[in-house]
């Protein structure tokens, strides 16, 4: 499964709604601040990496298409 993909996925599984790729998913409250972190640990788990707290931002989890971009920070 793509990152994209799975990350879609999991925001639906959170939210129960399906969101575009530049849909705002915080700053809309889509997610709330606890499933935000829930979305950080499946990533984490996800990609078999810790995302380190200096990148545990909102503007990096607000949409899918920073998600993807952080995500490439943390494994290059």
């Amino acid at each position: 499964m793509e990152i994209k993909d799975f990350l879609k996925n999991e925001i639906k599984n959170l939210s129960f709604r399906e969101v575009d790729d530049n849909e705002s998913i915080i700053k809309s409250k889509l997610l709330d601040s606890i499933s935000t972190v829930e979305l950080i640990v499946a990533i984490e788990e996800y990609i078999g990496k810790k995302i380190p707290q200096h990148l545990i931002v909102e503007e990096n989890f607000d949409t899918i298409e920073n998600i993807i971009e952080t995500i490439k920070k943390v494994e290059p």
